[in-house]
Formats: structure tokens, C-alpha cells, sequence
């Protein structure tokens, strides 16, 4: 399990025994769960928007504005059983590309669609590189959706309200980060463009809430840097909580406020469909690999291949408790919250921000203190299972990469059928500035039916793949820390 962070670990009761022991599913009386990120094509995350009462749904219009790039709004289009709240494109960093049919081309099936990658000026983080392919006998559309890019998370004063955008340090003080993602839509592609338009910058925003804490030596209890009780560091010396336990927090609260979005926009729009997520981010020194579906990460090294994600796993007993007393707040009986905090919140911690996490959380967060969070805790006691590649522990090579690919390249290929493809790819091509790119297209190719290919008996993927191959190496050349 080394290198695997269990990530996004919404509870959910569909996964679980029933409360009344008699199997599993929901009761009749719970609340549907969403359907928009999902796991294997099926459903996972929040509830939908309309077991969330008091939530307005968001126009296609409000979405546009708030995370789309400039440019006038399109005139608004009446509602309707297919409309789309926003229309369909391939990631940005392709525009310019160019499509490549591969070598011995007459050897693979005549139906297969050309693979296309970034154009050859165009530079990804890390110089990444990347490829994907519409696969026939499917859809029209390719599913998939991509998005990379830099994360500049702001440092901001504590106290000043979230709207007082204007109150904020000088751009030196960001910290910087790196951000690849890929997910594979099912039902049509809208959640996965939605996902892809939102989710980097949900993260930003749940970064900016912990930054302060990440900084510091030890997550403090208080934001402020108060000291309530004069144990506070040793409740969360007790707890474990570490500053990449609050970049958990954020990715986990991230991927939750993303659902929503996702939720309301098709609700919106009269769509369904959903997508799963595969996300790398690289904070300090650190790469956290946070996954909900079958999409797939792995680092290969001359001599290691080592699992960076796996596919949706049950949530701990801690976090079903939570979701019971999320989902049926009436067996709180108005005396106990389902919050976590390292300890017994007091009178004097009102108004303050505070360490907690809720039902969907593995990491951490903060929160302001309100007067229902001076009920009795309903969670005590603790539990670990996550793990982060530490990157700047490595003794990097060269070739040292991290791949990340949608179900349609791990249907076909193995771990070590990648593995193997990638090393001997690389040591062959080490001149090549975009050799990354090519090894991406390359590992497509292979999925395509080619005899005597390392997929064996010339399997094919019938789905559509997408690819990221993230050399690692390049990472001592960018300032992905402070």
C-alpha cells in the first residue's frame, strides 16, 4: 500500500450494512445519493442537490462566470431534456495539436482513431507529456476530459473575511504547486468538462483556508495562534496531524464542493452521466495522488513499480458514524455534533478557526467555531491509513516517471506491461525533448491491437484512453515549493 493515498473516502452507506444489520444498500428513507464523481462508472459523493434543502441550484450562466475564462456569455438557451451546461471541447493544452497514426499502422485494426498530443511547442508542467485517443464502436465524443497546470495558493491575514479578496500579502508570498487530472465521464461527457473546469480551482480556494496551518512547523489547534487550552499542541501531537494532513483535507473538501457544482449545473441543465477523477498535486516536496473510480497511477523507476492510487476502498468505522449522523441528524438528539475536533471544543473557541474533519474526510481542515460545536463530541479516537510519495526523499533518476491513465489503457495493459514499455521507451529515446509526449502516444498504440505488442495476443481497448507520463526528474529544475 506504500505511496497510495486512500482519497476521498465519502461515506456511504450503499457500501456498507445497513444500520439495522440486514445487508447492504440504503433504507428506503435515506436520501438518493448523487451520481456525478463516481467510482468504476457507478455513483459516489454527496447527496444530490435536491436532499440538500436550503441550496438554490446554479444556472449554466453562474458556472460560466465564476470558472470559465473571459470572453462574452453566450445567450442563454431554453432548458431542455439534453441541454449542456457547457459546451463540448478537448483539454486547452491541445489546441494547435496535431494527430499521429503510429508506426506500422497497416498492423492494428482499420477502425482505430488517430492519438493526439499536445503540439510540439506547447510545454506541460514538468514537461509532462501526454496523449489520448477516441476510441470507435463508442461514442462520437471522447468521455475523457484532462486539465494540468500550476497552483498558486494565496497566503491571506487571519481574521479578514473570504470576501476581502483585495486584503491580501504580496504574490512573492504564494505557495506554488503543480496539477495534472484526468476523468473519464460516463453517461456523456458534461460532469467530466465540468470536473475539469472546476476542480483545480475548488482546490485552490480549500488550500487558501489551510495554508497558514501547512506553514507551520505543526498544524496549530487555532488558526490565530491563540492557545485555549494550554495542551492544545499535545491533543494534535496525539491526533497525528501533520501539514500534509491539511492538503488531504483540501483535496477531500475540494472533490466534495466540485460535486456539488457538478450536481446543480446537470440538474440545471437536465442532464445525468457522472465521471470519475484521478488527481496529482505537488505541494512541498510532495506528491498526493487522490483518486475516485478505475483510473490509474503508478510510478515506474529502473528497478520499483509502485501502486500511487487503486480503485474506491470502504470508508473507516469512523467515517460511517459520521455519515449516519449526517445522513439521520435526528440520532444526534440535538446533544452531540458528528464533527471531529482534536478535542472538547470550550466556550472560548467561538469565533475562532479550528482544526476539524467531517464524514468525508481523512485529513484535516479548518473551521469556524459555531455554538453547535460545543456539543459533545460524537467521535472519539483516532486512525491512519494514508500515505504520500515523498518526492524529495528520492534518490531520482532520470527516468524516474509517474503514470497516469484512464481504465481504457489498464484494461489492456498490465502494471508491468507499462513498466516494461516505459523503461525500454525511454533508455532508446533520451535526446528527445518530448520524449514524454511520445511515450504517452506510444503506450496508446499499444492498446490498439498491434500483433506481437506487449499487450499479448493483440488486445484492444474498446474505450477511450487518455495519458499523463510525469517525469519527476523535472521537478528539481521548477519551484514547486515555497
Amino acid at each position: 500500500m506504500r505511496g497510495y493515498i486512500p482519497f476521498l473516502q465519502m461515506a456511504k452507506l450503499a457500501a456498507h450494512p445497513r444500520a439495522d444489520g440486514r445487508g447492504r444498500g440504503l433504507s428506503p428513507q435515506a436520501p438518493p445519493p448523487a451520481r456525478f464523481l463516481t467510482v468504476a462508472g457507478r455513483t459516489l459523493a454527496s447527496r444530490c442537490a435536491r436532499a440538500a434543502p436550503g441550496r438554490h441550484a446554479m444556472s449554466a450562466g453562474w458556472f460560466r462566470r465564476r470558472f470559465l475564462p473571459g470572453g462574452p456569455l453566450p445567450e442563454p438557451r431554453p432548458p431542455g431534456p439534453r441541454s449542456s451546461p457547457v459546451p463540448y471541447h478537448r483539454p486547452r493544452f491541445l489546441r494547435g495539436s496535431g494527430s499521429s497514426p503510429g508506426a506500422n499502422d497497416a498492423s492494428r485494426r482499420p477502425d482505430a482513431r488517430p492519438v493526439r498530443s499536445p503540439a510540439r511547442g506547447r510545454t506541460l508542467p514538468w514537461n509532462a507529456g501526454y496523449a489520448e485517443i477516441i476510441n470507435a464502436e463508442k461514442s462520437e465524443f471522447n468521455e475523457d476530459q484532462a486539465a494540468c497546470g500550476k497552483l498558486c495558493i494565496r497566503r491571506c491575514e487571519f481574521g479578514i473575511e473570504e470576501d476581502q479578496e483585495w486584503l491580501t500579502v504580496c504574490p512573492e508570498e504564494f505557495l506554488t504547486g503543480h496539477y495534472w487530472a484526468l476523468f473519464d465521464g460516463h453517461g456523456g461527457p458534461a460532469a467530466a468538462i465540468l470536473a475539469a473546469n472546476t476542480l483545480h480551482s475548488c482546490l485552490r480556494r480549500q488550500l487558501e483556508v489551510v495554508v497558514e496551518g501547512m506553514m507551520a512547523a505543526q498544524p496549530p489547534m487555532h488558526l490565530s495562534g491563540r492557545c485555549v487550552c494550554s495542551s492544545d499542541p499535545q491533543f494534535v501531537e496525539e491526533k497525528g496531524i501533520r501539514a500534509e494532513d491539511l492538503v488531504i483535507g483540501a483535496l477531500e473538501n475540494a472533490f466534495q464542493e466540485c460535486d456539488d457544482v457538478i450536481g446543480r449545473e446537470l440538474e440545471a441543465s437536465g442532464q445525468v452521466g457522472g465521471c470519475t477523477a484521478l488527481v496529482a498535486v505537488f505541494l512541498q516536496g510532495k506528491l498526493y495522488v487522490a483518486n475516485a473510480g478505475d483510473s490509474r497511477a503508478i510510478l515506474v523507476r529502473r528497478d520499483e513499480i509502485r501502486l500511487l492510487s487503486s480503485e474506491f476502498t470502504p470508508e473507516t468505522e469512523r467515517q460511517r458514524i459520521q455519515q449516519l449522523a449526517f445522513t439521520y441528524p435526528e440520532l444526534l438528539a440535538g446533544e452531540f455534533t458528528r464533527l471531529e475536533f482534536p478535542r472538547r471544543l470550550k466556550g472560548d473557541d467561538l469565533g475562532q478557526k479550528v482544526l476539524f474533519r467531517d464524514h468525508h474526510m481523512r485529513g484535516w481542515s479548518y473551521k469556524q467555531v459555531e455554538k453547535t460545536d460545543l456539543k459533545y463530541p460524537l467521535i472519539h479516537g483516532q486512525g491512519r491509513q494514508v500515505t504520500v510519495l515523498d518526492v524529495d526523499q528520492l534518490a531520482l533518476q532520470e527516468d524516474d516517471v509517474v503514470v497516469m491513465a484512464t481504465d481504457g489503457l489498464w484494461d489492456v495493459l498490465s502494471n508491468e506491461q507499462v513498466a516494461l514499455l516505459v523503461r525500454s521507451f525511454l533508455t532508446g529515446n533520451r535526446e528527445d525533448p518530448h520524449r514524454f509526449s511520445e511515450l504517452a502516444k506510444m503506450l496508446i498504440h499499444n492498446t490498439q491491437g498491434k500483433d506481437g505488442g506487449a499487450s499479448g495476443e493483440g488486445q484492444v481497448s474498446y474505450d477511450d484512453v487518455s495519458v499523463f507520463v510525469i517525469p519527476l526528474s523535472s521537478q528539481a529544475q521548477e519551484s514547486g515549493g515555497h
